[in-house]
Parts: structure tokens; sequence; C-alpha cells
């Protein structure tokens, strides 16, 4: 007689156990034939296994086998997750970082992976262009008090009352003092080049040069650097790298003919200069309160030369439609500022060089002179970057650090004269010093663009003997044959040569013969206006 089963103990399915031995019996002989032909058992053959093993246990003992997974897994997925939780030891650098200064190469050369910058069409400006999609005003843009981006509140609608005097800035005028671009009217630019230099040759070579840049105006009223492109069709040598940064080449083109007077309202070229600025203010991308200008290749280089272009063009005409546009260049400018050294470089709130600050400067410089919303704060970051890259006492200046170049000086001179250092600083008199005795180059014509500022504002017999040199040289090298290169410059294998070609080295020997009158002497009564707002 059979003893009756304790309920407590576990009951068991001998039938299912038979089985499952002899399954497991079975793939135990399939497993030794497989490996004596040298094959290994598929994945699916111990899975077939075990799953017939599972069937044998009972469901008490499937419970277990699936709780006790489960807590191995979270168990596994909590350690994961605090180790990734650790702090890492490793740091990683930015390719900025890794870069060697290349400054005294190039100044327009691409440093990072260039960021491609979509082409966004605000109708801040109507120009005739054919064809032209109908434009309505745009919406007023309000500039939000953002802490971290360092911009002052500004409303453009009321501002835009209040801003500029209802006058040109270019209108003649009795006296060589006034405003900072007052020198650019028919009558004072005439008296400027006699009282300061200027010759009817470098006059001559100056209208040459602006024929030559409407001869290599694009169809769509942009610029480029390989200039080779549009009616030149290859009649001109030396086209520059940067064939995609239309923005900077652009400005380049436009700046020369602003700085002899003529805009989009008055003067001999209004339908070109027109169209660069139409273009200009539909090439840019629209961030909010920000307009973004840099383009590959150029970065804030191209951004800092829209947002001069757009704040003399406003500042010289008064034209309310460029308004939005120019606040938007400066707001950006303002945003894009290192927050703790106060410098630019390539990419926003990067550590700074002297290069990017020398444009970003010139910009708000303009943007203060059209009364646009030109933060203090902004200001005097930028005096603190210059005095991180200077040496003596102000009186060189090196590219991201103290240093003593020539290129450098001449732009953190420039800077600190506009920033308000006095004629008698010692640390201007010794940099002063240290240009005229280097001289212009035959080769950089960036540096002879920033150095010949610096010795007009300075003035005196340095002036007088850099000039007589500068300006012959100049007229002497322009190209003057009866063919499509006439009016150009190419000089020279120095700081952007390579990258901007032949367009760039002749927008930079323009403005050099423009010196006499683009800009008003700073240290004249009233002559620059005021200095930036510290």
């Amino acid at each position: 007689m059979s003893q009756p089963q304790d309920p407590n103990q576990p009951q068991y399915d001998q039938q299912a156990y038979q089985q499952a031995e002899y399954q497991d019996q079975y793939a135990q002989q399939q497993v030794a034939q497989e490996q004596a032909h040298e094959e290994e058992l598929p994945p699916e053959s111990s899975s077939n296994s075990s799953f017939l093993l599972f069937r044998a246990i009972p469901s008490w003992g499937v419970s277990l086998v699936l709780h006790t997974a489960i807590l191995v897994i979270l168990g596994l997925v909590i350690l994961h997750q605090q180790a990734n939780s650790q702090p890492s030891m490793v740091s990683s650098l930015s390719t900025d970082d890794l870069i060697d200064e290349i400054f005294e190469e190039e100044i327009l050369e691409p440093i990072d992976t260039p960021v491609e910058v979509a082409q966004e069409v605000t109708p801040d400006l109507q120009m005739s262009l054919d064809p032209v999609e109908e434009v309505t005003d745009s919406e007023p843009v309000e500039v939000a008090d953002d802490v971290e981006a360092a911009i002052a509140d500004v409303e453009l609608v009321e501002f835009g009352d209040k801003s500029i005097p209802d006058v040109n800035l270019t209108d003649s005028v009795s006296t060589v003092t006034g405003t900072g671009l007052a020198g650019r009217g028919s009558q004072s630019r005439s008296q400027m080049v006699q009282q300061y230099g200027g010759t009817k040759e470098s006059e001559a070579a100056v209208a040459e040069a602006l024929k030559w840049f409407a001869r290599h105006q694009l169809p769509n009223g942009a610029w480029s650097f390989d200039h080779q492109k549009g009616q030149c069709q290859g009649r001109c040598g030396n086209p520059g790298r940067l064939g995609t940064s239309f923005n900077g080449a652009t400005a380049l083109a436009i700046l020369p003919y602003l700085g002899a007077g003529q805009t989009h309202t008055e003067g001999n070229y209004k339908e070109i200069v027109e169209r660069g600025l139409y273009f200009l203010t539909n090439s840019y991308k629209a961030e909010g309160i920000r307009g973004n200008w840099a383009d590959p290749g150029g970065r804030l280089y191209t951004h800092g030369l829209c947002g001069i272009v757009l704040c003399e063009a406003y500042a010289m005409t008064n034209d309310k439609r460029l308004l939005n546009a120019a606040q938007m260049a400066i707001n950006h400018i303002v945003y894009a500022q290192d927050p703790v050294g106060g410098g630019w470089r390539y990419q926003p709130r990067q550590a700074g060089d002297t290069s990017v600050v020398g444009w970003q400067l010139m910009a708000l410089k303009s943007g203060h002179m059209a009364y646009l919303q030109v933060p203090k704060l902004t200001v005097a970051k930028a005096s603190l970057f210059l005095d991180s890259v200077s040496l003596e006492e102000g009186a060189y200046y090196g590219y991201t650090t103290p240093g003593k170049r020539p290129a450098t000086t001449a732009v953190g001179l420039l800077c600190r004269m506009y920033l308000g250092w006095k004629k008698n600083e010692p640390g201007l008199e010794k940099g002063v010093e240290y240009l005229s005795n280097h001289g212009p180059s035959k080769t950089d014509m960036y540096f002879n663009y920033y150095a010949t500022q610096v010795l007009r504002h300075y003035g005196a017999e340095k002036w007088t003997k850099w000039n007589t040199e500068m300006r012959d040289w100049l007229v002497k090298e322009q190209s003057m044959a009866d063919n499509h290169m006439k009016g150009s410059w190419m000089v020279g294998n120095g700081h952007g040569a390579g990258a901007g070609g032949r367009l760039y080295t002749t927008s930079m020997a323009t403005m050099i013969l423009e010196v006499y009158y683009r800009h008003m002497p700073i240290y004249k009564t009233q002559a620059a206006e005021d200095d930036f707002p510290l």
C-alpha cells in the first residue's frame, strides 16, 4: 500500500521528467557527433537543451529563477548608472585649442571645420533688383535683458525715432572736423585730400579701383573672393581660396564705395551699392534679436566686416530700412564676446585673438557713430582683452598672448585710439615709434591697412614720412594695363592674400588710399565724435 504524499513536498511530473531526460541524452549524442566532425554547436542547440530542461523544472523553480534574474538585472543597472555618474578624468580639447597661431601666415584662412550658415531671407531692406519679391515692413525687434549675453534693452521702434539725427553725415561741411564719417562728403573730401597728404594720382587710383569692383559684382549683388566668376570669366588672375565666403567678399567690396562717399542714395555707383546692400540684408541667419553674417571660412571676421558696412551705410544715409539689420549685427557682436576675457575669435564666446577683435571693435565704433545701442560693458571688456595681450604699457600687442608683432601692434593701437587713449599716452607714443621704424610693408596689406590709420591719426612728421612712401608705392603698384585687371592690386603674400586673393588686396589698398577722408582725425576737436561710453 502506497504511503500518502506529503502536501508540503513539491509534486514532480514523472512523465515530463523522463521525456526531458531522454531529450537531453539525445541532445548530448548530437553534440558528440558534431564535435567528431570538428564543427561548433550552433547557438540554437544549447538554447533548445536549456528550453527542455526549463520545461522539467516545476513552477516554483521557474518563479525562483525569474525573480533571481530580475534582481540581478536591477543590480547591474544601478551599478552602471553609478559608474556613469562618476566624473570623468578625461578632458576634451577643442580643435581651436590645438591649433598653432597661424596669424602671421593668414588672416582669412579657415581654422575649424566650416560651419554652414543658412541663407535666411529677411525683409529689412527693399532694393530694386529683378526679380524682387513683395516686401513688408518687419516687426519691431526688441532686445531682451539677457545678463548672460550682456545685451542691453533696446526697442528699435522707439530707438529708431531717437537714433541718428535727421542729417546726412556726408553732407558738405565748412571745416574738416565733425562726425567720424563727415569727411566723405564731396567738398570736405577734396579739402581733406589736400590737407592730409592725398594727391590727384591717389584719387585717380581710388576711382579706377571702384570701377574694377563694379565689373566684378555678381548678378545677385554679391562679390566673391573667387572674382573670376561673372563678367570676369577668368581674365583677372589671383582668385582667393575662400570662394564661398560671399558675405565677407561683399563687405570688403562695399567698404571702399562707402569710404569714398558712394552710397545707395548718392554718388555714381548707387545701383552697385544698392544691390550689394540688398544681398547682405538678405544673407544673414536670424537668431532671435541677433543677426549672424558669419560664413564658411570667415567666421566672425566676416560678421565684423558686414557689421561695419551696415552701420556705416545707415549712418551715412539715415535709411531706416537698414536700422534693424545694423542693430542686429551689433547685437550678435555683443553676444559673441568672450564673457571672461572680453575678446572675440572664430566662434561665439571663444577666448579672443587680436585680429578678430579689431574688426569687431571697428564695427562697434561704427555702430556708436550711427547712434546704435552699444553696451558699455562690451566696450569695457574689450579694453581688458587688449590689456591681456599687450606689453610695455600697451605699446606692443600679440595675437592671443602678450607679444610684439607688427600687424597685431597696429590693430591694438588703433583700437586703443578709438577707446579713448590720449595722444600723449606713453604706450601709444612708443608703439607709434615702433610702427614708424618698421615702415610700410611691400607684402602685407593687412598690416599696412591698420598701421596707416594709426600713423594718420597720430599725425606729425611720422605721418608725413609714412604717407609719402605708402601712397606713392600703392599708386605705382596698381594694375593700369588696358585689360580687365585695370584698377586692381595683387602684391605680396601677406595676411589674407592667398585666402582673399585680388579682391581682398584691392579692397585693403583702396581703403588705405582713402585714409585722408574715410574717418575724421581722432585727435582733432570733435573729430571722431565721442569716445566709446566706458
